[in-house]
């Protein structure tokens, strides 16, 4: 066989021919003479990067020139080396076809561009969500580690506030039948409107709406999104953290008192003073990165909030009714004043439940994928905060009207609870109560702080394509709470606007999700949800309208006591 000629067909370019000889494609392997040529066929080469490609892990490269029927002709067989070979002057020999080769590519092998490929379809079908670069560097989505717990924690801290303490203020005006009947409504139409956002965090498919504002602007456009919703997210949140120190403050100075009793020798403080050391308190809490990293504090403000409302309402009713005590609607001089009168009690009950300017802003906190999406966990945990948020706001307002009637305080039933009940009752559970309300406040400011202090680095990262350094995140939390303590200090009044505040957040609760779900969503005309929504964003508008010139109305009619920098 030693005559005989052998020819192979190689799929890469072949190199120069070399001056040493006896060098084939295999280490010393012989050359082999081409057919119809005297000469030595060219060696077999490869450039160093496809040395590892799966096209030259074969033995032999390609078939045969020689026709399939012809008979096989064996390889010519390998002889010692007789020149050693270096990197430089010899490519590596291939691995054998009896040992699977390292699969490894060059960066633009059709594998990889294959991948690449695969991975901009999967994103453009929604398999992959495409983030905003921007998310990791603020607040509310730089941890998106959440679950259904810290879905459940923040619901419930951000649902129930200070707000449930005047609800049986709003029986004083409506009775019972009209009370209950409007509580339960509002109840259950905005547990749908917040259905509604759950499931509008993903519409698109690979697109994440992880805050109200970006949901507006993309259902009302740029300029009238922001004009519609901006202002009243920003004036709910520092509007609640004001109202919050204020409520904070108060009861943290009725804790010492109760604590302290008549026995205390020590110099109380005053009231700008007791703001103050609450402020301070929630300045340090204001520090935490993110919003997922204020879960644990969440899950106290949740635990506090249903223990006060439970003792407040379990301790009014044990003690029984007030003697003399009406359910009769508050008497007026005139129609309009009635009508005024009713529109508070709505405010109040529209203001009871809030959260809404949140809820997008939570589900952002958690992943999501295709199999497993956000909305899933997000609205269990709802589910289950809005179970504990109706056993905490029903039974307060029903048995805090059941117990003071018409002589509850415009205040709330906390102040009644002090008024009718601190001699009668333990000074451990007063104080307790008290407490409980000062650690409850601590957790909402906070939760309601996130929405203003992600807003303020959105523009320091949008502007310098940067995350906003520690000292300036220090600075803007700093910032934010100084400013909360001067309108609280300024307008210590804010608690008794409740009526107003409800009107003015009615929009974002009860009308503008159902106006983004018809303009995304688009529903089939004249179609159940179309209806439904239509419907309800429309009287949610009105509503509100009415609501707000009611407030204003009651504002200037009856009077309130302004007391502009006199905190009490």
């Amino acid at each position: 066989m030693a005559g005989e000629e052998v020819t192979e067909l190689n799929s890469v370019p072949t190199s120069p021919p070399r001056t040493p000889k006896g060098f084939g494609f295999g280490a010393g392997a012989n050359a082999v003479p081409c057919a119809g040529s005297s000469q030595m066929a060219h060696p077999i080469s490869a450039p160093p990067s496809q040395l590892h490609s799966p096209s030259l892990s074969r033995s032999p490269l390609l078939a045969p020139a020689t026709p399939k029927t012809a008979p096989r002709t064996p390889m010519t067989p390998m002889t010692p080396r007789t020149v050693p070979m270096t990197p430089k002057t010899a490519p590596m020999t291939p691995k054998s076809g009896l040992r699977t080769p390292r699969f490894m590519t060059p960066l633009a092998s059709p594998m990889r561009k294959a991948i690449v490929t695969m991975k901009g379809y999967l994103e453009e079908v929604g398999h992959i969500t495409k983030l905003d670069p921007h998310d990791a560097w603020l607040p509310i989505t730089e941890s998106r580690n959440g679950n259904v717990y810290y879905a459940a924690f923040h619901t419930l801290t951000s649902g129930v506030g200070f707000q449930a303490l005047v609800l049986p203020l709003a029986f004083t005006y409506l009775g019972w039948t009209w009370g209950i009947l409007c509580m339960t409504v509002a109840f259950f139409w905005q547990l749908y409107t917040l259905w509604l956002l759950i499931q509008l965090h993903e519409v698109e498919p690979g697109t994440r709406y992880s805050r109200y504002l970006q949901l507006a602007k993309t259902a009302f456009g740029p300029k009238l999104g922001k004009i519609l919703v901006l202002v009243p997210i920003m004036y709910l949140s520092a509007g609640i953290c004001s109202a919050t120190l204020v409520v904070g403050g108060q009861s943290l100075k009725l804790f010492f008192e109760l604590v302290c009793g008549q026995t205390c020798e020590s110099q109380p403080l005053t009231a700008i003073e007791w703001y103050l050391v609450f402020t301070c308190l929630a300045g340090v809490l204001a520090q935490l990165p993110n919003l997922n990293s204020i879960a644990g504090v969440s899950l106290v403000g949740a635990v506090t909030a249903v223990a006060y409302c439970t003792l407040i309402w379990v301790i009014s009713v044990v003690k029984g009714r007030l003697p003399g005590v009406s359910y009769d609607p508050v008497k007026t001089n005139t129609t309009l004043d009635k009508v005024i009168h009713i529109l508070n009690a709505l405010g109040i009950i529209a203001f009871s439940f809030r959260g809404h300017n949140l809820v997008l802003e939570i589900q952002g906190t958690m992943p999501s994928t295709l199999k497993h999406p956000s909305r899933i966990p997000m609205w269990r945990g709802v589910k289950v905060a809005y179970l504990l948020i109706a056993f905490c706001l029903f039974p307060i307002a029903i048995g805090g009207f059941w117990a003071y009637g018409n002589k509850i305080p415009s205040a709330g039933i906390l102040i009644a609870l002090y008024q009718f009940h601190e001699q009668d009752t333990s000074r451990a559970l007063l104080g307790l109560t008290a407490l409980l309300v000062v650690i409850n406040c601590l957790g909402s400011f906070q939760i309601y702080a996130m929405p203003v202090v992600d807003h303020m680095e959105s523009g320091y990262t949008t502007k310098h394509n940067k995350p906003c350094p520690r000292w300036r995140r220090f600075a803007n939390r700093v910032f934010f709470t100084a400013v909360s303590f001067l309108i609280a200090v300024a307008f210590p009044f804010l608690s008794d606007l409740s009526a107003l505040f409800g009107g003015i957040a009615l929009p974002v609760t009860l009308a503008y999700p159902c106006f983004m779900w018809i303009v995304i969503k688009k529903p089939k005309r004249y179609s159940a949800m179309w209806y439904i929504n239509w419907s309800s964003g429309i009287i949610g508008m009105v509503l509100s309208v009415i609501l707000i010139v009611g407030g204003v109305w009651g504002l200037v009619d009856t009077g309130i006591k302004l007391r502009f920098f006199k905190p009490q």
